[in-house]
């Protein structure tokens, strides 16, 4: 075969495999935003939404309660040296608590003139806490000792003490238990004698828990608590634990006395006036008592 030939031959064998291909048509071109197969798949695949708690979700989404101001009624003068733990006012007499380590006592205070009539000291390794007066003996806390002090009225003499476990803050009498609180949100019932644990209640706003409970005042059915290191008080319905009110402090004090606080002279002392149905509020370190009203 000449080379002619063999070129004739090569040229049409290259001319069919050209055809052949033509007459395989490949797939469509796509166009603009329509989905290849397993795109399609996928979203066609049933996906798993994120479960939500009903609880978690109506308490995130339930209102807090109401925040109320005090109206300021008058002023008394106070110990600017006391770090006040536990205030109580019954029959025309101040008692009060003073804590820390070494500067610790129970005081009786003319309320008029801020003098300590009466004074005892506690011994130096002792802080101390909340202060409630349950007949004619007076009963306060110590902060992480687990001792409860107890004391006859009127000449302040110690008489005995009570052994609890954990810390203690505030402490009021409703006539019933002595309420307690430890830097929780629990208010702890008492029995007044024997100093046994009755009941533990948990407070909360709108289902949310209330922590750092310090000094209390027990009124009718109602618990009063500062709130550790805020200008805040919460009114508590004391059977169930829930905040009926949130009273804001935060003006009680003139901008120049509280600019001039130390960042530990925080709000913390409430007194029952039951006769005129006032409170008097201070603070640690405060130069002040405000006789105050509600709404």
């Amino acid at each position: 075969m000449n080379r002619l030939a063999i070129g004739l031959l090569v040229g049409a064998a290259l001319l069919t495999a050209t055809n052949l291909n033509a007459a395989e048509p490949g797939p469509p071109p796509r166009e603009a935003g329509q989905l290849t197969p397993a795109t399609k798949a996928r979203k066609a695949a049933p996906t798993t939404k994120a479960r939500r708690d009903p609880v978690t979700t109506a308490r995130k989404q339930a209102p807090s309660a109401p925040r109320v101001e005090p109206e300021i009624l008058g002023r008394f003068d106070h110990d600017p040296n006391a770090f006040t733990q536990g205030l109580l006012f019954e029959g025309g007499v101040l008692y009060e608590s003073t804590g820390l380590v070494g500067r610790s006592s129970v005081r009786i205070v003319d309320l008029q003139t801020g003098k300590v009539l009466k004074q005892r000291n506690l011994p130096d390794r002792l802080f101390g806490e909340g202060l409630a007066k349950v007949g004619d003996r007076l009963i306060q806390l110590t902060w992480r000792d687990g001792i409860a002090l107890i004391y006859s009225l009127p000449d302040l003499q110690r008489i005995g003490h009570h052994r609890y476990e954990g810390q203690g803050w505030g402490l009021c009498y409703d006539g019933e238990f002595l309420i307690m609180s430890n830097g929780s949100n629990q208010l702890i019932f008492r029995d007044p004698d024997t100093f046994a644990i009755i009941r533990t209640v948990e407070v909360h706003d709108s289902g949310r828990p209330v922590r750092r409970l310090n000094e209390l005042e027990c009124v009718g059915e109602h618990v009063f608590a500062n709130v550790y290191q805020t200008w805040d008080l919460v009114k508590v319905d004391k059977s169930s634990g829930r905040v009926v009110s949130t009273i804001d402090a935060s003006k009680l004090l003139p901008a120049p006395e509280r600019a001039s606080l130390a960042p530990q002279a925080v709000l913390n002392g409430i007194a029952y006036d039951p006769q005129s149905r006032t409170y008097l509020l201070t603070g640690k370190l405060w130069r002040s008592i405000y006789k105050v009203s509600f709404p």
